[in-house]
Parts: C-alpha cells; sequence; structure tokens
C-alpha cells in the first residue's frame, strides 16, 4: 500500500477545505493554529512537520495566485462591461416558447434569460413545467478577446472576486467572447463596479 509524506497528506486534506485555501491565498491564516486542527483531524503526532507543510503550501498558493491573476487581468484589459436591469431567470424541465436573451440547455432543464412581464403570457401548462424562476434580477456582461476561451483561471477570478465581497452569482453563461453573469438587482451596482474596476 501507498504511503503518502506528511507533506502530501496535509496538502490533500486543505485541499477539500476551500475556505481555509482561500484565507491562505489571502495570507490570513495563523499557521501554528491551523497546524494544530489539521494535526488533530488527520492523527499526524509530528506538529512541526504539519505546520512546515502548510507554510510551503500557502507560499504556493500565493504565487499561483499570482500568476492567475497577472494572467486574467491581461485577458480582461480593455474589455468592455455592460449592465442590465429587469432580467427574469426561468428554470424550465422542457423548451419553451418565449422571448429570450440567452437560453442554455443542461442535461434536462432549460435556463432563460428573459424580460420580467414575459412570466404573464406563460399558459398553464408552461408555467407547470417552471422549476424556479427568478425576478428582480440583473445581467452583467463582460465582452472578451477570442483568447479568453483558451486562458485558463480567468471566469475563476471573476467569481472570486465577486464571492470575496460577498455577492452571490445565481447564473453564470461563459460562450465564446461574452461572459454573463446574473445577480439579485441588490448586488448590481456593486458587481458592476467591482468587475469594471479590473477590465478598464
Amino acid at each position: 500500500m501507498f504511503n503518502m509524506s506528511i507533506s502530501d497528506t496535509v496538502r490533500m486534506y486543505l485541499k477539500n477545505k476551500p475556505y481555509t485555501l482561500e484565507a491562505m491565498e489571502n495570507g490570513i491564516v495563523n499557521f501554528s493554529a491551523l497546524a494544530r486542527l489539521v494535526q488533530k483531524e488527520l492523527g499526524i503526532r509530528n506538529y512541526q512537520a504539519v505546520k512546515a507543510a502548510i507554510r510551503r503550501y500557502a507560499g504556493h498558493l500565493e504565487s499561483v495566485k499570482g500568476t492567475i491573476e497577472a494572467r486574467a487581468l491581461r485577458v480582461l484589459k480593455e474589455n468592455r462591461i455592460s449592465l442590465f436591469d429587469g432580467v427574469h431567470v426561468i428554470i424550465s424541465d422542457s423548451e419553451l416558447e418565449i422571448e429570450n436573451d440567452a437560453k442554455v440547455k443542461i442535461e434536462r432543464y432549460w435556463v432563460y434569460l428573459t424580460r420580467k412581464d414575459v412570466m404573464k403570457g406563460l399558459g398553464r401548462k408552461a408555467r407547470e413545467s417552471i422549476v424556479k424562476a427568478h425576478s428582480n434580477c440583473s445581467t452583467i456582461i463582460v465582452y472578451s478577446e477570442e483568447n479568453l476561451e483558451s486562458s485558463s483561471g480567468v471566469v475563476a477570478f471573476l467569481t472570486s472576486l465577486l464571492a470575496e465581497q460577498n455577492i452571490n452569482v445565481m447564473e453564470f453563461i461563459s460562450c465564446y467572447t461574452e461572459t454573463i453573469i446574473v445577480v439579485g438587482k441588490e448586488d448590481a451596482l456593486r458587481s458592476y463596479e467591482i468587475l469594471s474596476g479590473i477590465v478598464k
């Protein structure tokens, strides 16, 4: 049976702790406290080895984050960004014949971005097929160059910026050169300010 080193064991453990990783990336972790927690949960006796493993991995995360951010910023520089209010999100288990600005099918569900008043024209059968609907939303559209598709980390960078400000992304559609981010209307202006500060 293959035995992992303490360093590998700690790294695998941390990879499954996204909030801990985020704190480590931002340099706001107490390594001693985290080492004691990891040591206890993994049953490792050697505290110093655990702490050293955490320090090494934190350094790796900071360098990787810097690389991803630099690459994302190069791709996003001089992009255009638009904000649209009055968006309605409809999730249905069957295809609907409705006017829409975007339509995506994923497995058994259809997701539509449309206007709020479209709901009024839906018949009973269509309404019964709706699994979920979100009203009072806003969409932020980022218009990029063609290199967006071949650049890893850009989408993750955009969503992490919003997540760090506790902004929930309700729907996310990335297609070719356009990235559509749907947020609640109450978060629209803040989201636009955050993302426009990056792309301009």
